[in-house]
């Protein structure tokens, strides 16, 4: 029967995955989320106006973080400069190497684990597409905000326009900040290391990479507190949705698979015929060797037997 896992489930799976056929996978996945950015870059002038419509709405929630983290990571290089490779690479990088110590260490999980990440990661391709948002960054200069990832552009490998290298920032949308996947892969990664990491630094690990993150990608001007909150409530929905994902996928499976047919159970008169691994008897038919069950008339006896059937030492009948 097909297997399916939800997501904290110990099942074991009905087949051993091999890595030759889950990275292909995770690279189409990955280069679908990276196509969609870079296709659906929408109407900037509208981006501009959501941009602008998330910040009145914090300033009237009185979350507005971003301006002091930003003047923050401005004023301050020891700050900006780390914050900034955080920002650039982290995610590159951590994402896939817990992807790898789960199909190496926790394979039990790791299916589950990664069909909630790219459940969550095709929903956040649908927020880029719907609502494709201006980052604080590329506002104008008088709302107040600083350009980090080009303020300290000298000091890593990424240019003025974005986080990619230099060069490429025209690649990329940079209109693609609602919601931040920066924060819903962070809070996926601290998910999995507080549940199946060992120890306190796994503990410490998976509270710390998900905030530090959430700090970041404001203090760097890259996404609003509200882009951040709706990047974690798409790792949310894609928990929720990803047992219903798998479900499908099994299905699918199991439509295209092709099974030997079932051996139908042996009738009880099949039984009965049946001796010595398999050795099919007609009624009456010996065996050599064969062991006979003795009668009530005594051992080579039977109804009408004479003596000599019996043997010479066997006594007459009576008369």
């Amino acid at each position: 029967m097909p297997h399916t896992e939800t997501p904290g489930t110990e099942a074991v799976p009905a087949t051993r995955m091999r890595w030759w056929t889950e990275l292909p996978l995770i690279l189409l996945v990955y280069a679908c989320y990276s196509a969609g950015r870079l296709v659906v870059r929408g109407d900037v002038s509208d981006a501009v106006d959501h941009g602008l419509a998330l910040l009145r709405m914090e300033k009237a929630l009185y979350l507005n973080a971003e301006h002091p983290l930003n003047r923050l990571f401005t004023s301050e290089p020891w700050i900006g400069i780390p914050a900034d490779f955080w920002y650039a690479s982290l995610h590159y990088l951590v994402t896939p190497a817990l992807l790898v110590w789960l199909f190496r260490s926790r394979a039990v999980h790791y299916r589950a684990a990664r069909t909630w990440l790219m459940t969550s990661t095709f929903i956040g391709l649908i927020g880029f597409t719907l609502l494709p948002t201006c980052p604080p960054r590329l506002l104008d200069p008088s709302h107040g905000f600083v350009d980090t990832m080009a303020y300290y552009s000298s000091w890593g490998w990424w240019g003025g326009e974005a986080s990619a290298p230099r060069g490429l920032g025209g690649m990329t949308n940079q209109y693609a900040a609602m919601p931040s996947l920066h924060v819903g892969w962070a809070l996926w990664c601290g998910v999995i290391l507080w549940q199946y990491g060992r120890g306190r630094w796994a503990r410490t690990a998976a509270v710390v990479y998900p905030l530090v993150t959430t700090i970041v990608v404001m203090g760097t001007a890259n996404h609003y507190f509200l882009d951040a909150v709706a990047g974690a409530a798409v790792m949310g929905a894609g928990f929720l949705l990803a047992p219903h994902v798998l479900r499908y996928a099994d299905a699918v499976k199991a439509r295209f698979r092709t099974g030997a047919p079932a051996v139908p159970a042996a009738s009880p008169a099949t039984d009965a015929t049946i001796v010595s691994a398999g050795c099919q008897t007609s009624a009456g038919e010996r065996i050599p060797r064969q062991r006979q069950p003795e009668s009530r008339y005594g051992p080579g006896a039977g109804p009408g037997a004479s003596p000599s059937d019996a043997g010479e030492g066997a006594p007459a009948p009576a008369r």
